[in-house]
């Protein structure tokens, strides 16, 4: 298979040379160069047709959002990953790289404590992404999560409990990672105001990046989106949207759900985790939950997803085709735990059709339980 063929483009000479070298120790990936600006990197594209391309936010001259408006007039599926600081300012302007056509984004290393630390920390979260946007397998001898599973077999879904119509659902939980802004931007502005039920949501995000995320989506939608907080009440046309670096789960207690949030290790390298929501929404709502697996990379959520289906519970996953990683929906619609494998902008009407559906059910059950009174 062809080396992937990456363009660096960041103002700084360490920062390049950090990346460069970082990318460099992979056998699979070839720097074939770099630039110090937007400008420089858009007159290298042509000659030097690279596969993806890794772009700084602050640069002089023409920045990184100036330069991806410029990328996709011309080249509108060449991947780009944003460089990004882990500060208000960078997570702000990493939203708006997301919602202009950027593929992903990564942080720029703080307090690595040294070169050699700083490119290990690039190589391990750089070099996925770029493999995952470019459609190569993970290296082979790459360490791999615990608790993640190396293949999983295509297998028919289970049996679910008989039910004598829809079966009602009183919460959505959704599971996303890399290309979840924009899918999450395409998802929630179709929600009804009027929603019936609360909506949970894990992104993988660090810190700042959820609390924007959440503001944006909300100023774009007819919900509520919240970022999530500890003993925060669901309540019907709300969306909570896990913290960075926190685990978010839904409890009960004295009859009233609320989030809790907490710091346990990650999962699947992640923290947020959509396994750790999805098992406390299965043991919470069992079989009246809805869980759905959108864009990802990884394979988060699938553990999650068998939860909830062993639960009785129902689970959309998004197609291949609209995904920008069909990793996480990819592993569970493979597993036969997926309901439906829908392509993007079907999922917001069924999951309103899954939840109207399951209410007048209810209610015609209840009504015919009592005889029509």
């Amino acid at each position: 298979m062809p080396r992937i063929r990456v363009l660096v483009v960041d103002d700084s000479v360490v920062i390049r040379r950090i990346i460069t070298d970082a990318l460099s120790a992979d056998p699979s990936v070839e720097v074939v160069g770099t630039a110090p600006n937007g400008r420089i990197a858009l007159a290298k594209i042509t000659h030097l047709n690279p596969d993806v391309i890794t772009l700084d936010i602050e640069m002089p001259e023409m920045n990184g959002i100036e330069t991806l408006r410029e990328i996709r007039k011309t080249h509108p599926r060449l991947p780009v990953i944003m460089f990004s600081t882990l500060t208000e300012r960078g997570a702000s302007a990493t939203l708006e790289a997301l919602s202009l056509g950027a593929s992903d984004y990564v942080t720029k290393p703080s307090n690595a404590g040294s070169v050699g630390a700083a490119q290990g920390r690039v190589r391990d979260e750089l070099v996925p992404r770029i493999k995952a946007l470019c459609g190569h397998p993970a290296s082979a001898h790459a360490q791999r999560p615990a608790g993640v599973v190396a293949a999983l077999p295509a297998r028919t879904p289970r049996p679910r409990p008989a039910t004598t119509g829809p079966s009602r659902v009183d919460i959505v939980a959704i599971g996303v990672s890399t290309g979840g802004p924009n899918a999450l931007a395409d998802v929630l502005p179709r929600v009804p105001a009027n929603f019936a039920v609360p909506i949970v949501v894990v992104q993988h995000m660090p810190p700042v990046f959820t609390r924007l995320l959440a503001e944006r989506l909300n100023g774009l939608s007819s919900v509520t989106v919240r970022e999530g907080f500890e003993g925060a009440v669901l309540a019907p046309g709300t969306v909570w949207i896990a913290p960075g670096d926190y685990h978010m789960v839904v409890q009960q207690q004295r009859g009233i759900i609320t989030l809790a949030t907490h710091q346990a290790s990650p999962e699947n390298s992640c923290r947020p985790a959509v396994d750790v929501l999805f098992r406390s929404v299965a043991q919470v709502f069992g079989a009246r939950a809805l869980g759905v697996v959108l864009t990802g990379m990884g394979q988060d959520g699938f553990r999650g997803c068998e939860h909830l289906v062993e639960a009785g519970a129902q689970v959309i996953a998004q197609d291949r085709a609209t995904s920008v990683v069909w990793g996480m929906p990819g592993f569970v619609a493979n597993a036969g735990l997926a309901d439906r494998v829908l392509p993007l902008d079907q999922i917001a009407h069924d999951i309103a059709r899954r939840v109207d559906e399951g209410r007048h059910a209810e209610r015609w059950r209840r009504e015919v339980a009592g005889g029509g009174r």
